[in-house]
């Protein structure tokens, strides 16, 4: 790829040509092959487009000092290739093209996926070092010391063929270019426009990550509206390679039932095709074109306080998750309809969504709350919600004990259990 022009970016497709586009991005220091354990089954499903940064994996050294600029280049490599809209998963530096994409140019993006990633990249000051250091030094001790920031201990010892290729393929990158990417990362912060990301996002952290570790991916998940977040046990921050399977089957899931529909030309969103499905995984409904919509008659002027309960039913499957509302309302009947829409209308659209505490808080307490009441038929849901809502198996685990020293031993004895459970259903990923 040497003739590859200043303004675009070395690639590979693998996949069948007329497949969506599914975009992967390298963290920084790594080449595409970072992914080569997740193509073959992604391959089935998605034309995947793999690229590698300036002066990574022997792409021609045009330095670029920042994520605007990575992305701009991403932007036109594919516009030469004719992909307008894709889904995107990127790693770390990866991820921040990846945020910067949905920031601002969410017409392109169909589904994102966020490892190892984060609003804000440690600090300035650290990358800045970091430059210092290669200018002083070249590689050489950035690459003998990237295994322990990105394996497990235990891995980086039983894989030494894993190890040495993490060495080698940072040792043969460019260092300008190395130098222009920390600039990059130094200068990236998005946390102040985290809500305005739309599309469907998947937050995936490996819990052992000492870089941008699970606090990182539960500000984003907090951040952004439509996330999700996924703690793959075992892993540090390189955890496509270090757990390619676990990782590999989110994307897969994610990818499968989380691709938004298209706008149109008139700025409207269009139905379009998701992503094919394996048979062994559940199909998205189709996605029915948006009609026309009349404007709207004139109203009265509300009296009094207005309606929670689309409020409520809003922040309900938000928390909660749409099979556990819905399994919910369609048990109501004459007799517990009344209860279902008091709870919806006033514990949801009202103490939900008080501003004073944020949604990790309210799970902290409730989960507390649960236990002091003995409520373990709750406790479950409750569990799940508070991993939707950011909070990790070890901050559960806390909340649980801090509970055995006020409400009692066989109290907590008996959340444990429970929520033991969950988070096993829930971290485990599917085979």
């Amino acid at each position: 790829m040497s003739e590859t022009p200043p303004n675009t970016l070395q690639y590979r497709f693998d996949g069948p040509e007329d497949a969506p586009v599914l975009i992967l991005g390298p963290s920084l220091g790594t080449t595409w092959h970072m992914w080569d354990r997740q193509v073959p089954e992604l391959a089935e499903q998605w034309r995947v487009f793999r690229f590698d940064l300036p002066g990574h994996g022997g792409a021609p050294a045009h330095p670029a000092g920042s994520v605007t600029d990575l992305t701009a280049r991403l932007l036109a490599t594919l516009d030469a290739l004719g992909v307008q809209r894709f889904g995107y998963a990127g790693c770390a530096l990866g991820g921040a093209v990846g945020a910067e994409l949905a920031l601002r140019h969410p017409e392109r993006l169909a589904s994102l996926a966020l490892i190892a990633a984060s609003p804000r990249f440690g600090t300035a000051d650290e990358f800045r070092q970091r430059g210092v250091i290669v200018r002083t030094n070249g590689l050489d001790p950035i690459a003998r010391s990237a295994p322990e920031r990105w394996f497990t201990g235990g891995f980086a010892a039983g894989q030494p063929a894993i190890t040495e290729w993490a060495v080698q393929m940072v040792r043969t990158t460019d260092p300008g270019c190395y130098i222009a990417a920390c600039e990059a990362l130094a200068a990236f912060d998005v946390r102040a426009e985290l809500g305005r990301i739309g599309v469907p996002t998947l937050v995936l952290v490996g819990s052992e990550d000492q870089v941008t570790g699970p606090a990182e991916a539960r500000t984003l998940v907090a951040g952004i509206p439509d996330a999700r977040l996924a703690v793959v046990p075992g892993a540090s921050h390189l955890v496509p390679v270090e757990q390619p399977a676990a990782v590999t089957d989110l994307l897969v899931r994610h990818f499968s039932t989380a691709w938004q529909p298209a706008f149109d030309a008139t700025g409207q969103m269009a139905a379009i095709m998701a992503a094919p499905v394996k048979p062994v995984l559940a199909a998205p409904p189709p996605v029915a074109p948006v009609a026309e919509i009349a404007p709207p008659a004139a109203q009265p002027e509300p009296v009094g306080r207005p309606d929670l309960y689309d409020t409520g039913i809003k922040i309900r499957r938000e928390v909660l998750g749409d099979a556990h509302v819905d399994q919910a309302l369609s048990s109501a009947d004459d007799f517990s309809g009344d209860f279902q829409e008091f709870v919806t209308r006033y514990a949801w659209g009202e103490i939900w969504d008080r501003p004073g505490l944020d949604r990790r808080t309210r799970s902290c307490v409730t989960l507390a709350a649960l236990v002091a009441g003995g409520h373990m038929e709750e406790l479950a849901a409750h569990t799940r919600a508070a991993l939707r809502n950011g909070l990790t198996p070890g901050e559960i685990g806390e909340v649980l004990l801090q509970t055995a020293v006020y409400c009692g031993v066989p109290a907590a004895n008996s959340a444990f259990t429970v929520a033991q459970q969950v988070v096993r259903e829930e971290t485990t990923p599917q085979e």
